[in-house]
């Protein structure tokens, strides 16, 4: 049935997917290219480049319209950011030439493992408190700050610790960024908050902020290379920018918990799929 639908019907349903997609990764904390690339890699007619590509430029979009009101709330630092976004841009160039000159089978069979293995984290995840002391890195970086919570009525203040290995870590997740063309919010977020000990608030909006960096460096690779094709990334574009706007009024009646708990289903779901058509298993 799929198969015989006309070439017309594919950006229609692609807008519809990446609205759904926009609402739920809004709501559930984390990048929109990590649940578009292996849900439409592996169950649209699209080349896998193309779809990294458009993915690398969702994910950009969605944060960048977010970027200034988290900058406002103080939800986001730029000092926590730019050192981390930094080490993610350089490893994030050097993954997606290799993305790009790996065979689509290993890639799509590296990609189910990642989101598989992903799934898992966001499910073993608990959260972690802000750190109470920073470490000698942090403190010279000056990586602290303070925000109004308005549930909480109060000011937090902030700081980091284990600044290096953060630092490094960011640099692995820009490189698996680059190579799959995933939205790395979904190992921003845990590695901010339970690595390197900011609140989970000052970890969703930085996150953010490190995303649109990454990804920018990223996606002119796939740009130069041609895999940036109008027809996946338009429809796509507009249905996550406009699924984000709802998502942004359902976050605070929706519990956080039953999306993530959907959101670690469709992962899975998606990740296996990769898996095994990577394998050859379902083509």
């Amino acid at each position: 049935m799929l198969d015989a639908m006309p070439w017309w019907a594919w950006p229609i349903l692609l807008f519809v997917v990446t609205f759904v997609l926009g609402v739920v990764s809004v709501v559930a904390g984390i990048g929109g290219g990590v649940l578009f690339v292996p849900i439409v890699g592996s169950f649209f007619p699209f080349h896998l480049d193309f779809v990294r590509g458009a993915g690398l430029v969702l994910a950009l979009a969605g944060t960048l319209a977010a970027g200034p009101l988290l900058l406002r709330a103080q939800l986001a630092s730029l000092r926590l950011v730019m050192p981390l976004a930094l080490a993610g841009s350089i490893a994030s160039l050097a993954g997606a030439v290799l993305g790009l000159a790996l065979s689509t089978e290993l890639v799509q069979t590296a990609l189910g493992v990642v989101v598989i293995a992903v799934a898992f984290l966001i499910w073993r995840s608990k959260g972690a408190d802000a750190a109470s002391e920073p470490d000698a890195l942090g403190e010279a970086l000056r990586l602290e700050g303070r925000y109004l919570d308005p549930a909480a009525h109060m000011v937090i203040d902030w700081r980091t610790h284990r600044t290096a290995a953060g630092i490094a870590s960011f640099a692995g997740i820009g490189f698996l960024g680059g190579v799959f063309g995933l939205g790395a919010g979904f190992a921003n977020v845990p590695a901010l908050n339970l690595l390197m000990g900011a609140p989970l608030k000052v970890a969703v909006g930085s996150s953010g902020l490190v995303i649109s960096v990454i990804n920018s460096s990223a996606a002119w690779v796939y740009i130069n290379r041609g895999a940036l094709l109008p027809l996946i990334a338009v429809p796509s574009i507009l249905g996550v920018m406009l699924g984000s706007r709802i998502g942004a009024r359902l976050l605070r009646v929706t519990p956080a918990s039953v999306v993530r708990r959907a959101v670690i289903v469709v992962m899975l779901i998606a990740g296996s799929r990769a898996l095994l058509r990577g394998l050859g298993l379902w083509i």
